[in-house]
Formats: structure tokens, sequence, C-alpha cells
């Protein structure tokens, strides 16, 4: 086991596209870290870099007490599992988890410790002797860890290795490999596109976009404290609502939104002390969809009006799509993780800019016009033009 560092890391291609840029990151010993973000933001790309796939234009990779950035793959101590599981068809489960041991000329008893030892673990002694075309996806993906474990490397390395499995098995499987770090404590990097990997899985997230990494922290932080506009529209499902609103200070602090007036309450002052010298400016106001609820159950909060373009009824809740009298934000967000988007042009070609996580005893039809209680103190506030949040 290792700790691994990215310090002011490059990665600049031969046409001049710039995919990693100045990547500076720590990532102790014994932690399994997510990175995270949309298709091209240079997740996988760093991720290449500290296996040795791909040379590095600038700056330094250790692992370890080590420098790597002159290392072969060989010689950096590391096991890496892919996305397609990359099995050798023609070779037995048990020879698919050995295939490293044997090029290695570990001792044949070694060997067939191991591979008992990563077979029992990962409940695979039952198919030992099944080739890969005899077995499920997830158990193609369970050889294709026992592969990686048994070379007991100080560090893994995993890229997106969930994405060919379906929607049930990736749950499975997610528990699967979280509990795995946890019981190997080795030190693993992972790469995903789905930030809801990202947030069960890692003990920590490292969400990037564009080459550049904008924030790090334990999920719940991501999630309760968004250091920009991206990272709370890209972590969160569905994503977090937001909308341009207009700020007026006249002894308190309140928004004009939804052709209605929302006093600021103190909480969110105190969260977002530079919203008091925002008065006259337009900024960005984000709230999550637990935080909206159907005015008869909170009278005691300001509403806006809304019209229901789509209900999704999920058993014990409902996601409900509306349209209220406001600009939805989604530049910074990837259309991928963009539910709002995705919801389609609504009821009579109007978009949804607003979703609210209703109790299922709501009863809603599409058309419908309804108050939607707001609990202001627990909007997020950013700059309009920067992105970055008003605290």
């Amino acid at each position: 086991m290792a700790e691994v560092a990215f310090k002011d890391v490059d990665k600049i291609y031969e046409n001049g596209f710039h995919a990693v840029q100045d990547l500076s990151l720590e990532i102790p010993d014994g932690e399994f870290l997510v990175l995270v973000g949309p298709s091209g933001c240079g997740k996988t790309t760093a991720l290449r870099m500290v296996a040795g796939l791909e040379e590095i234009s600038d700056g330094e990779i250790s692992i370890g007490d080590r420098v790597v950035n002159g290392l072969t793959p060989k010689e950096r101590d590391i096991a890496m599992v892919f996305q397609n599981y990359a099995l050798y068809p023609h070779l037995s489960v048990y020879e698919n988890i050995a295939f490293g041991l044997r090029l290695r000329r570990e001792p044949k008893e070694e060997i067939e410790r191991r591979v008992s030892w990563a077979a029992q673990m990962l409940d695979l002694t039952a198919f030992l002797d099944r080739k890969p075309k005899q077995l499920s996806g997830g158990q193609r993906q369970r050889v294709a860890m026992g592969r990686a474990i048994v070379r007991q490397p100080q560090l893994f390395l995993m890229d997106e290795p969930l994405s060919n499995l379906d929607a049930k098995l990736r749950v499975q499987m997610r528990a699967d490999i979280a509990k795995l770090q946890q019981e190997l404590g080795t030190t693993t990097i992972y790469v995903t596109h789905d930030q809801v990997e990202a947030m069960t899985m890692g003990d920590r997230v490292a969400v990037m976009q564009s080459g550049v990494l904008q924030q790090v922290a334990d999920p719940q932080a991501l999630y309760d404290a968004p250091a920009n506009l991206f990272v709370a529209g890209f972590i969160g499902t569905p994503p977090m609502n937001l909308l341009e609103t207009t700020v007026s200070v006249n002894g308190g602090v309140s928004l004009a939104l939804g052709g209605v007036t929302l006093p600021v309450p103190d909480e969110a002052l105190n969260a977002y002390p530079r919203l008091r010298s925002a008065s006259g400016q337009t900024v960005v106001a984000g709230i999550r969809s637990q935080f909206l609820h159907p005015a008869a159950d909170r009278p005691d909060l300001p509403s806006l009006q809304g019209r229901v373009e789509l209900v999704e009824a999920l058993g014990a809740q409902s996601i409900v799509y509306l349209h209220v009298d406001a600009t939805a934000v989604r530049d910074g967000r990837h259309a991928d993780q963009d539910v709002v988007a995705e919801a389609g042009a609504g009821v009579g070609g109007v978009r949804p800019n607003l979703v609210a996580d209703f109790p299922s005893h709501v009863q809603l039809r599409l058309t419908d016009e309804i108050p939607v209680a707001v609990d202001v103190a627990k909007f997020h506030f950013f700059d309009a033009d920067s992105g970055e949040p008003l605290r």
C-alpha cells in the first residue's frame, strides 16, 4: 500500500488538447478516492498517467516515496481493472486469475494459495474451472477483480469497471467493491462518470471538469457545500435546481423569483454573507428537490406557483417536474446529469425548470397549477458570472 500524489500535473496531446491542467492532489495510504466528471473531463487520462499508460507533459506523480514519471507500468506495482474486463477467453477462471502471478514466476504453491484466497473472497470458488463465456457479466467482473487482488499491489486503479453491467448488478457490485477495498485496505483510485457511484463508494470524491479539478471532499461535503456552480449542478440526483434571481437589500434581504418576493432568513445569510452586498444584482440560487414541498404540507413557508409538466411515481415518493416563471441555469451542468432537460419539452412545448420531491400521497395531473412551498433557508447562492459561491 502507498499514498499517491499529483503535483502540478499537466497532459497536453500533440494536437494541443490540454486534457489535464495543473492537477495537484494527495491520496493518503489506504484511501478509496473516486475521480468523477462528465465525459472528456480528464479523469481517465489522470488515471492512465498514474498507471504509466500516458506520458506526463509536466509535473510529478509519486506512488509511495518514489516519483514514477520515468517508470514503466510494470515497475509501478499497480493493478488495473478495466471497463471491458480484459479476460482471456481461452483460459479458465483459475488461469485468468493466476495469469499475472505466473508471469512473475511465483511458486506454484503460492499461486494456488492466492487464487484460492481471491476466489473465496469474491465468491468464485465454484467457477474456477469455467471459461469466461460461461459466466455472467458480474462474475466476469469479479474475475477481473480477482486477477488484480492476487498480485497484492500497493495501488488499485479502476477505470469505469461497472459501466457494462445492468442497473441492478451495478448496485450489487458497488457494494462488493467498496467492501473488498475496506477489507484489503489498498489505496484505490476509481474513475466513473456516474456521480451516484462516486457518492456511494468513495472515502473522498474528486470532481473534474475540462481537465481542471473543481473540488475534492467527502461525499456529504460535496452535496452540502459545493465549491462552485458546476459541482452544485453535477452532484445530486436529481441535480440541484439552479435559477437566476435578483437580490434586494432593504433592511432585510429578499429574492425576486417566480413572480414573488422571497425573504432570505438569517440561516442562509450566515452561510452566504456576500449576498448582503449583492443588492440589485442577478445571482444564481440553488435548491435541492427535497427542500420543495406541497404548499398544504408546509403553510409556514413562502411558495412559488408552478405548472406540472411531468410526474415520476417512485412508490414512496414522486419526482415532480414543474415550470415556474424563472430562468434556469444549466451552464456547467453536463447533459447526462441534466435531469430537468431530460424530462423533455414538457406540456405545450414548455420546458420544466424546477424539480421537486413530493410524498406519494400528493395526487397531481399534467398541466395542474400548484403552489410549491420553498425552504429559502436551504438555498445556495452563486455569482452568475464566475460560478463561485457567495460565501
